[in-house]
Parts: structure tokens; sequence; C-alpha cells
């Protein structure tokens, strides 16, 4: 793929980006959208929730399997963290004639699913690490183009709606993913390569139906070392709404890490069901759950759009999110549990539906949206790498396997992750 000199710009070069009265998005735009979030999210969340913690019990003893799942998430989240803005800063310049989304779309498909390959077929931790690390790697570009391409193709009256929509296929990859995991609990690598493949089928309809658009010559600065640093960090002091947006970002994706990374333990040492009975367990509140992450983003994004408001909505999902967190840490039943996710799911699907235009509303240059949402997306992926490793310290309370504090731990994340949006002065 090209990727952008200090060439200067040429005539009749391409926009960046659509002009500013973009028309309505099309209804095949936001179902490409939605299909593509929908098939990297089953990619990357059906190993976080369920198979990849199979997995390491296969290969790991007892004893030593939290220890292990930790190791195999955290550097995978390392990785994507770091992959977020680099890889958004050079979709923003590339210059192919296929777009500046689309390589990264596709390539980043592509990769997921070869490292998911190798995690299905690996025998030992460390090829475990390296297999998910290439996974989260390559899903991660891909998504930072799907987010990227919602400021660039979908107009602000629309954007709540849309994210919504696109943040609602988050929960449904969850149904599918656990779906593939219950399926094929028998056949575990096809429970990971199925999503992969997903993954793939996602972007290519995507990259079939979206106008994509080179970037223009010249219009950035070539990319260097400075700017390689630079793709990690936006000023709070110069752009202090955005600083708060991703403070409070990432407060709410820690308390959503301790649930999706430890639901599977948290049955099997909580509630004491065998290794063969919870991926059917999963599955089953993944379904209790998404009905209500529906509801939640539907009603969220209706909501918000109409009354052009955004703070309210996200406090409420961050301070119903921390309810449900509560509620899980209080479970000692599976009906109460399934209770406490369709708490916790509304609180999601309200929080999906207004975070990326809140997002979108607070970006320090639109035309680099896939950077800086990228440092936004450390928010996402930095979670994912800590909570692993301050989950062990919390379980170990006490007389072990304290998921009480784990989970407790998540709801005060999430209520100081609500406070602090609150503190954006540029969006209602």
């Amino acid at each position: 793929m090209a990727v952008l000199s200090d060439a200067a710009p040429g005539p009749g070069s391409p926009e960046l980006s659509p002009p500013a009265s973009m028309p309505h998005a099309s209804g095949k735009l936001v179902l490409g959208l939605a299909f593509a979030q929908f098939g990297v999210m089953a990619a990357l969340l059906t190993p976080v929730m369920v198979t990849l913690a199979l997995r390491v019990a296969q290969i790991v003893p007892e004893a030593d399997r939290g220890a292990a799942l930790g190791q195999v998430l955290a550097l995978g989240a390392v990785l994507a963290m770091i992959a977020n803005p680099v890889i958004g800063g050079l979709s923003d310049r590339t210059t192919s004639r296929f777009g500046r989304r689309r390589p990264w779309l596709l390539g980043g498909a592509l990769a997921a699913l070869a490292g998911l390959l190798g995690v299905a077929l690996g025998g030992s931790v460390p090829t475990l690490m390296i297999g998910w690390a290439v996974a989260q790697v390559g899903g991660n570009a891909a998504l930072t183009a799907v987010t990227a391409s919602i400021p660039d193709f979908v107009p602000e009256r629309q954007r709540a709606r849309v994210s919504g929509t696109v943040g609602m296929m988050t929960s449904l990859s969850m149904i599918a993913g656990s779906g593939l995991a219950n399926a094929f609990s028998t056949h575990l690598a096809l429970a990971f390569l199925i999503p992969g493949l997903l993954g793939v089928a996602g972007v290519v309809t995507l990259c079939a139906v979206m106008k994509d658009r080179p970037a223009r010559p010249g219009a950035f600065a070539p990319y260097s070392v400075k700017e390689f640093l630079r793709s990690f960090w936006v000023s709070p002091r110069k752009h202090p709404d955005f600083a708060w947006n991703f403070a409070g970002r990432f407060l709410v994706f820690v308390g959503i890490s301790c649930v999706t990374s430890y639901q599977t333990y948290f049955l099997m040492d909580r509630l004491g069901y065998a290794e063969s009975e919870v991926a059917n367990k999963v599955f089953v509140g993944t379904l209790a759950m998404v009905v209500t992450v529906v509801a939640g983003s539907v009603i969220g994004g209706q909501l918000s759009d109409r009354s052009g408001r955004r703070k309210p909505y996200v406090l409420g999902a961050a301070l119903i999110l921390a309810v449900g967190l509560a509620l899980i840490s209080a479970a000692h039943s599976f009906p109460v549990f399934l209770a406490a996710l369709a708490v916790f799911g509304f609180g999601q699907g309200l929080y999906l539906s207004v975070d990326v235009a809140l997002a979108a509303s607070v970006l320090p240059d639109p035309e680099q949206a896939a950077r800086d949402l990228g440092v936004l997306n450390i928010g996402n992926a930095l979670p994912q790498s800590l909570v692993p490793i301050i989950a062990p310290a919390l379980l170990a309370l006490g007389s072990g396997g304290n998921y009480g504090a784990l989970f407790l731990f998540g709801g005060i994340a999430c209520v100081l992750g609500a406070f602090a949006v609150q503190f954006i002065r540029t969006v209602k």
C-alpha cells in the first residue's frame, strides 16, 4: 500500500474526507459498517470471552491457568494498544488507489485470521501469546479503520444512531461467538477459525459498499519517528475535552473488561460449573445480556440524536454498568447472574450508542480521525492489559477466589469514568 510522502497536492486529487455537507449515510454503508464490526468483534471477543480460557485450560495445570491467561491477554492488549494509533496515523496518510481505509480493513482481518490459526494449533503458552498478539494487532487495525469510517462518511446528525447500530454489533458478535464456542466445544480449533472467517467476510462487505478515497498527497508531513511518537499523544492542555473523554472511556472499559475477561472462570470457580458446561452457560448469559444491549443501544441512540446531548447518556450508562457489576459481584446462582448481566447489558448498550458520537465531536483534527481515534482506542485496549495484571491480586484477597472484589473494583471504575466525561465543555 502507498503511504504519503511530502509531495505537493496534484490537480484533481481527491479530498481527504467528504465535504461538510455530506448527505445522509446510505443504508448499505450502515449495514457494511455493522457487519464489519460484527465480524471483527466476533473474531476478537470469542477468545476473550471463553475459547482462549478453555485453550489455556487444555495446556496449563489448573493452579496456573489464571496467571497464564493473564499473560496471554496482557501481551495481546499491549500490542493492540500500540497498534491502534500507529495504524490509524498510517491509514490517514495512505494514498493507495483503493482508498485510505480499505487496505487496513482487509489486511487487518487477514492478519487476525492468521493469528487465530496460531492460537488454535499452538501447544504452549508462548505460542498462544504470539498467535493472540498477531490476532489482536490485525483485528484492531481493522477496527481502527471501521471506527474512523464513521466520522469520514456519517454526518453529525446521524452519528449516535449509526454508532448505536455499530456498537450493538459488538454484543451480537458475543452471541455468535459464544454460540460457536458452544457448538464446537469438542472441536475448539473451529471455534477460533470460524469467527476469524466472519471477520474477513465483514470487512470485505464494507470494502465493497464504502466510497473510500485515498489521502491527498502533501496533506500530511512524512511519517517520521517524531510522528510515530506523536501517535500516542494528544496534548491535554491543548485539547482538554479529548483528554477527559479518554479518561472516561478508559475507566468505563476497566469495568467492562472485568466481566469479559473473567466470566468463564467466575462460572467455574464461584458457581461450580464444569469446564464442559461453561461454553453453554456463557452462551445463555450472552443471550440474556444482548437483549438489553440492543434495547439500550436503540433507546440511547434515538434519544441522544433527537436531543443533541451526549454527556447525560454517558453518565447514565456508566452508572447502570456499575450497578450491573455490583449485582454480578453478589451473584451466587446462575439466575441471579443472568439478571445482573441483563442490567450490565443495558448500560453497555446505552454507552456504546453515544461513545463514538461523543468521541467524534472532540477530535483535535477531523482529517486525522483514524490517528486520534486510535489514541482514544488505547482507552479500550489498555484495560484489557491492566485488568488481567490487577485481577490476580484482587481475586487473592481473603481466602482466594474473591470475584466480589474484582467486580466491585470494576463498578467503581465505571462511576469514576462517568464523572470524568462531565468535565467535557464543548459537548452537551
